[in-house]
């Protein structure tokens, strides 16, 4: 997982830029509030969702509304600078984009909806193969396993449950 503090400093200005540049290309105003949601999004360190990113973001600027940080979100992953993840709940995940060389598989517990992140770099070929077979040119693929946590059928415990509570 990346966080903002494995992200050397030059890296963190460029993606920076690269939000900036997309929000112009767009025809959007790069605003101070859409700069501290982009801050916050790269101080996270584990998947989040858009109402953490919330909490994390007024903590830069409190003036910032839930709806600029859901009107933010499409723009930073349409920029490639943020992953959407979908697990099936009435919400979504988020997660860095940043330096990730092959694609992920996710692993998501079905008892506390941790997000285990795998490198997969298996997924890029197999896409292929099989898209290729039938003629098709694959766009995007993703391989999730829902799993219940071991310690907690067999302790009654899930030390991300307790994590979470806190």
């Amino acid at each position: 997982m990346t966080t903002i503090n494995e992200i050397p400093e030059e890296e963190l200005k460029k993606s920076r830029e690269i939000f900036k540049e997309f929000i112009i290309k767009k025809k959007l105003r790069v605003t101070n509030q859409r700069l501290a949601i982009f801050e916050a999004a790269f101080n996270q360190v584990e998947h989040f969702t858009a109402d953490d990113l919330l909490e994390k973001s007024r903590k830069i600027d409190r003036t910032i509304s839930r709806a600029t940080v859901y009107r933010t979100l499409p723009i930073l992953t349409e920029s490639s600078l943020l992953k959407e993840i979908d697990i099936g709940k009435d919400f979504k995940y988020y997660l860095l984009n940043y330096n990730q060389k092959t694609e992920h598989a996710q692993v998501i517990c079905l008892d506390c909806d941790k997000i285990h992140e795998l490198d997969a770099p298996f997924m890029e070929w197999y896409a292929d193969s099989i898209a290729q077979k039938l003629g098709l040119i694959p766009e995007s693929q993703r391989l999730q396993v829902s799993a219940r946590c071991q310690k907690l059928s067999e302790q009654g415990q899930c030390p991300n449950l307790d994590k979470r509570a806190v």
